[in-house]
């Protein structure tokens, strides 16, 4: 044990010296750091909300929203199957949490059942004696369905917000349908939110010219169309006028690739590009509709409906209304990013000031130095000259973990500032573990390097074992803890490491090393 083959002295070394290294960036500002070379460790400790400050919002994703979305295209669906089929109906519609619809004809139900069977697998046919069939959504297609809907708004909101330069965002899921956003460091915090909320989804219908608006604003909506606002070319704060299109989509936005803003005629505009699949759906749809109105719709309202003069066959073109720059922009941004499958709510909304966090800096900085200076006496005066070695392994730990949360740019929160000072009198802990163990083994009449092997080699399991129970502890709060909890977890469970290591190696080899030049005849103990 007291034996230190070249190898493993020059491993000891090198793996201190990174860790001191990768956490030497904090020491420089922002701006500095940046300007370090690649081959360099750069990156610094990013600070939480409750350090900088920000914003911090819990959301709610309407799964409902996107269940009912589904049984519309369902209707949609099997009214285009019945027609096809040329199968009499009556009565189609959705009732609760399913499609219903009638069958007169006895000698047509079976035909309309098998029909219904293959409109989705996710579904089941029921037939009552009436001659209606009611065509519902099973369990495990809803729960798939509600999985797949938060999954891809964790991504599209993680898209959106990296859009606007956010620093080290934490987005992440929080149980059943809520998503939970901080954004540290955020000055405009309701642009955000709006950016976030909006659901962005953009389609393409053609508008409806020769339905009666008449009617269909007095709650007569033909058969296949819908009623939306119209905001194109309207007064701020104006009843926005209403344009009957078609419900059949003829480009959506999931085939565009490309949205930037730009100018057309001095008004900030919006230029779109579609993918292979979308231009080609967008010329074949601009060419067999010339002079019809083309109603571009997002998120339910129609911003813009021009009148097809001509085929677009270049698969781009462009969204204009009354836009600002800065709504060009955030429009550019969102349609990028990509849609949102449902709506969201927001249910919890908090903004931390700069202040504050920098009184929690301030606080936790004060309250590390205070338990490292009492920590640092109490080891000098009880251990002596053994106590500064365990001080200074102590000072190269905190280092060492510094330098891991930089590299691994795990948030640094107030808990995990707790954590650090924890990590400390842990530290010490394993190194009174070891003395003790020392002491011990000179009442017992063994040699100076006796004692210190035994010492070491006796207090090592109980060091392993006591940080592994505490390691373990560390990952379940982090597995199933969220916020705060995590913070803690994360520098609890690397100081542990850190800790086990300076302990276990860096310390022992100082001591060894000492006393090979000491050969004192007595340790200072």
């Amino acid at each position: 044990m007291s034996h230190f083959p070249p190898w493993k002295i020059l491993l000891i070394v090198a793996v201190t010296a990174f860790g001191i290294l990768a956490a030497a960036p904090n020491l420089l500002s922002r701006e500095q750091a940046d300007a370090l070379p690649d081959w360099i460790p750069h990156r610094q400790i990013s600070l939480g909300l409750d350090l900088q400050g920000g914003s911090h919002l819990l959301l709610d994703v309407d799964t409902g929203a996107l269940i009912r979305e589904q049984l519309e295209n369902m209707v949609e669906t099997v009214r285009a199957e019945l027609r096809t089929a040329r199968i009499r109906y009556e009565q189609l519609g959705i009732s609760g949490d399913s499609v219903q619809v009638v069958i007169p004809n006895p000698e047509q139900r079976t035909q309309a059942e098998e029909i219904l069977r293959n409109v989705d697998t996710g579904t089941t046919v029921e037939t009552d004696e009436g001659g209606r069939l009611v065509l519902s959504m099973t369990d495990e297609a809803i729960a798939e369905r509600e999985t797949a809907a938060i999954d891809q708004s964790l991504e599209i909101i993680r898209r959106r917000i990296d859009e606007t330069g956010v620093r080290e965002p934490t987005i992440q899921r929080q149980g059943r349908t809520r998503i939970l956003v901080q954004l540290p460091g955020i000055d405009d915090p309701e642009r955000v939110k709006k950016l976030i909320g909006k659901t962005a989804k953009m389609t393409f219908h053609l508008a409806d010219d020769n339905a009666n608006l008449g009617d269909a604003t007095s709650g007569r909506v033909p058969p296949g169309t819908m009623l939306l606002p119209m905001v194109e070319d309207q007064p701020a704060g104006a009843q926005p006028q209403q344009i009957l299109v078609n419900k059949r989509v003829l480009v959506s936005g999931e085939n565009l690739l490309d949205a930037e803003p730009t100018f057309q005629q001095n008004e900030p505009v919006v230029s779109f590009r579609f993918d292979s699949l979308g231009a080609r759906r967008f010329g074949d749809a601009t060419s067999q509709n010339v002079g019809r109105a083309l109603a571009i719709v997002l998120d339910n309202q129609v911003i813009s409906a021009p009148r097809i003069r001509e085929p677009i066959l270049g698969g781009s073109g462009v969204i204009s209304g009354n836009f600002t720059v800065t709504d060009a922009r955030d429009l550019a941004l969102l349609l990028r990013a990509g849609a949102l499958p449902a709506p969201l709510t927001v249910i919890e909304e908090r903004t931390v000031g700069a202040g504050l966090g920098a009184d929690s800096i301030a606080a936790g900085k004060l309250a590390g130095i205070v338990g490292v200076i009492l920590v640092a006496a109490f080891m000098a005066i009880v251990y002596g000259f053994f106590g500064l070695l365990a001080n200074l392994a102590v000072l190269i730990n905190i280092v060492m973990l510094l330098g891991a949360l930089s590299l691994l740019q795990a948030t640094l929160t107030l808990p995990g500032i707790a954590g650090i000072v924890l990590t400390v009198g842990m530290a010490v802990d394993a190194n009174v573990l070891i003395y003790e163990h020392i002491r011990e083994e000179i009442r017992n009449g063994r040699t100076p390097l006796s004692a210190l092997d035994a010492g070491f080699s006796r207090a090592i399991t109980t060091i392993i074992d006591s940080n592994l129970t505490t390691l373990i502890a560390g990952v379940v709060l982090y597995t199933l803890g969220s916020g705060p909890v995590r913070g803690f977890a994360v520098t609890l469970s690397i100081g542990i490491l850190t800790t086990m290591f300076t302990a276990v190696t860096v310390n022992r080899l100082m001591i060894f090393t000492w006393y090979r030049r000491a050969k004192p005849q007595l340790l200072p103990i």
